[in-house]
């Protein structure tokens, strides 16, 4: 009933225009994938910190955050202590459901006879149409400066008929890491 293949594509992004790239890309980023459930947010933090390039360390939230972090201005401190100076949020917004139709086709055969002039119809039929449903997920992600405690950069991303968590993962992270090195907040 869903296709294969997903698609994932960068549908909105936005930069703060006072950020300059000229400066040191941040060095050590917190990220926190606050998903359905304890596993997937497991494998998306573990998914975004593989990807960090050398220069740059990612700390999985997973493992950095405790039940005692209840305070904005204690986990400020916190990071601030432990030389964290980004933090990455990614987080799912909304599932949209669409269907599409596919409309029914025609096939059928001819069968002749070499020479003779005449043939007739065979193996002849129709596939009715059909509906599909759709789901395309969006996820927001956004990069936050622990120092000036700023929104840096926020982009939007759908994933059309994801077929798995982890392949769906490794293409939003592709697009929003491409993006992020782009703008000069992480290492290329």
């Amino acid at each position: 009933m869903f296709n294969c293949s997903s698609s994932t594509k960068l549908e909105k992004s936005w930069a703060d225009p006072s950020f300059n790239a000229s400066i040191a890309p941040f060095a050590k980023v917190l990220v926190i994938a606050p998903f359905r459930d304890e596993n997937s947010q497991r494998i998306a933090e573990d998914k975004i910190v593989k990807e960090f390039k050398q220069g740059t360390v990612g700390v999985q939230s997973y493992s950095y955050l405790q039940p005692a972090d209840t305070t904005i201005a204690s986990v400020e401190n916190k990071l601030k202590k432990d030389g964290i100076d980004g933090v990455i949020v990614m987080r799912l917004t909304t599932v949209e459901k669409s269907l599409s139709y596919s409309q029914g086709t025609y096939y059928g055969g001819y069968y002749g006879y070499r020479g003779y002039g005449y043939g007739r119809f065979y193996g002849g039929g129709y596939a009715p149409g059909y509906y599909t449903e759709d789901k395309t997920f969006m996820v927001e992600t956004n990069f936050y400066s622990v120092k000036n405690r700023k929104l840096l950069w926020s982009g939007t991303t759908s994933t059309l008929n994801p077929s798995s968590l982890e392949k769906s993962l490794d293409q939003i992270i592709y697009t929003i890491r491409y993006e992020l090195q782009k703008k000069g907040i992480i290492k290329k």
